[in-house]
């Protein structure tokens, strides 16, 4: 009897313990189902285990939780979706989000050219090459600013066409009449394009594109910084695409994009707009009393009706 008595509380704790050993096992080891699961930016530790169990992946979040500290994998977690199995052990598992992710999440910011997305490309994509560029460059200004989780394995094609496909989208989204502003869809966004580089929030957007619609409604020049520095170039005392702080000689370079020189819009987009850009040039009016602007260092913008107006406000607000 009193063997008995011992028996049964060592039964009960290899029980237990097989129990917990369990919970180490892959989900199925029988099953060799590819499953693909994503892990979003940002995601912690517990929203993945959670899916994790709920998809069947692993037996039990605490232990891949427990797995993945004792192993010290947490920082190395990747975002982006990869092929797990449930005949994976929770570390396997652990470890297979460290590496080899399908996807590579890709964000392009409001203005940029199709240079700086080369740039970008270049570093996350494998399958890069130099005729990437030359072929962005047919798409400037419609390569839409957002956030993708795009396949690492991907061509320049199929990242020009997810990219435009997205365009299209957005464009869909404003539910406006593109031909209210007087413009083709193709010169609303050419000027969208300047919008997005010469100004910095919605208020002063829809500011500046009421005035250039305006100078083009009475054949002015649209005299914009930002259609010179897309011509000049890529600045390599800068190490950047935008010039800062042009003189009068840049001022004169011999470019059809340069809107000092030459009357009416460039011939193409010189950055990739956003969506307030494009709102904006699409319900802009070449009504506003306004013919001039200007931002100080601080980011303020002030307007004027007449040149007078605007020389003296570059004197007050820049020292002219």
């Amino acid at each position: 009897m009193k063997k008995l008595t011992l028996i049964i509380p060592l039964f009960i704790l290899l029980l237990f313990l097989a129990g917990i050993f369990s919970l180490f096992q892959p989900a199925d080891k029988n099953d060799s189902t590819a499953v693909i699961f994503v892990v979003g930016k940002g995601e912690g530790i517990n929203s993945i285990a959670q899916r994790l169990e709920a998809q069947k992946l692993i037996r039990n979040r605490f232990v891949f939780i427990f797995e993945v500290r004792r192993l010290g994998l947490g920082p190395k977690i990747q975002t982006g979706d990869f092929r797990l199995y449930k005949s994976r052990t929770p570390s396997q598992i652990a470890r297979e989000l460290t590496t080899g992710t399908l996807d590579v999440w890709v964000t392009i910011i409001e203005g940029w050219r199709t240079e700086e997305i080369a740039e970008l490309l270049k570093d996350k994509f494998p399958t890069y090459d130099n005729s990437w560029v030359l072929e962005l460059r047919k798409h400037e200004g419609y390569l839409f600013p957002d956030t993708y989780l795009i396949p690492k394995d991907a061509d320049i094609e199929l990242i020009v066409k997810i990219l435009r496909e997205n365009f299209d989208r957005k464009l869909n989204s404003l539910n406006v009449d593109y031909t209210k502003n007087g413009l083709s869809l193709e010169n609303s966004i050419i000027l969208a394009s300047i919008v997005e580089r010469e100004a910095r929030s919605d208020e002063v957007r829809k500011q500046v594109a009421g005035i250039l619609l305006k100078r083009l409604s009475i054949v002015m020049k649209l005299d914009t910084d930002a259609t010179v520095q897309y011509a000049l170039g890529f600045q390599a005392t800068q190490k950047g695409w935008w010039k800062k702080g042009l003189t009068f000689d840049d001022l004169e370079i011999r470019s059809p994009y340069n809107t000092y020189r030459n009357a009416g819009l460039p011939p193409g987009p010189i950055s990739n707009p956003g969506l307030s850009s494009l709102q904006a040039v699409f319900t802009a009016s070449s009504s506003t009393p306004y013919l001039y602007y200007l931002h100080d260092n601080l980011g303020n913008s002030y307007y004027a009706k007449t040149l007078e107006e605007h020389n003296l406000n570059k004197t007050k607000y820049l020292n002219y």
